[in-house]
């Protein structure tokens, strides 16, 4: 929502203060159909040149993000912390049995009872990955945690493409709107012949290409990367609070001991008070 307003408070800005200052749309909104075609449809190309057919889907997908966020909310957190609780018990009551819900997550009586987690290939994998390690008696901790620091690293490299991608069409905007306005004066040069009035207008209209570029990098697509780098470093924490809660699990911590490690490194906005964690464990313990 405070996207969309974000957008609306840009255009008013920009086209209000044009008109009142005594600006008139017609040159713009003629010239904006052509000069949209030559800019976007460059930008549109570039896009496509430089990145192949999943960076540019997953670059569609991930714009979404932009206006609705992280996909990780408050009751995620909990319930992550509350699977990670159930198997790391499991693991040390009896080995044996927390295999099956490791090896066949999507299977899980466990797992199931968490399907955003369960169908989040990353999340399972990096949880059921780490159990069997540990499953397997590894007696070097620091070891696994670098491995998964290591793993973590190329997740979020591969979850940042799409920021690059829009960063890279938002330096190349201005220099694209530059283009089409040379083309513009070119057409004007055709014409000089032409009376001033109309030249007037033609140079006006070329001039459009200009502004268009650099609005089009600096007041949507550059503030669009940004705000989905914020959104996807948001949802590394997301991970990383396996890592942690999984790493005091190989340290031999208790299960207890190894929820409240993830609780305090969960980022503050999602983070469940002391109380009501212990309550979501209660009632994982009486489930159970």
């Amino acid at each position: 929502m405070i996207g969309i307003i974000g957008i609306v408070i840009i255009f008013v800005m920009v086209f209000g203060g044009y008109i009142l200052a005594g600006g008139k749309m017609g040159i713009i909104l003629k010239a904006l159909p052509f000069e949209m075609m030559m800019i976007g449809g460059a930008a549109i190309g570039a896009f496509a040149i430089a990145n192949d057919g999943s960076a540019v889907k997953q670059t569609l997908k991930d714009l979404g993000k932009v206006f609705k966020g992280s996909r990780w909310k408050h009751q995620d957190y909990k319930d992550l912390l509350c699977l990670l609780f159930e198997l790391i018990r499991l693991a040390r009551s009896n080995p044996v049995a927390v295999e099956e819900h490791i090896e066949n997550p999507a299977e899980s009586t466990i797992f199931g009872k968490y399907p955003r987690i369960r169908n989040d290939k990353d999340a399972a994998d990096l949880i059921c990955d780490t159990l069997r390690t540990a499953a397997m008696n590894y007696d070097d901790p620091h070891q696994v945690e670098e491995v998964l620091e290591k793993r973590l690293e190329e997740m979020a490299h591969h979850a940042q493409h799409s920021t690059h991608a829009l960063q890279a069409v938002a330096d190349g905007l201005p220099a694209l709107g530059i283009v089409a306005a040379v083309l513009g004066v070119i057409k004007t040069m055709a014409s000089i012949d032409q009376p001033p009035e109309v030249l007037g207008k033609m140079i006006g209209g070329a001039l459009v290409g200009t502004f268009l570029g650099v609005f089009l990098a600096y007041g949507l697509v550059g503030p669009f990367s940004n705000k989905l780098k914020t959104v996807l470093e948001e949802e590394a924490y997301f991970y990383r609070l396996i890592r942690e809660v999984l790493v005091a699990n190989l340290h031999q911590h208790a299960p207890q001991v190894c929820i409240e490690v993830g609780r305090q490194n969960t980022p503050g906005h999602h983070r469940p008070s002391f109380a009501e964690l212990e309550e979501a464990l209660k009632a994982t313990r009486d489930a159970a």
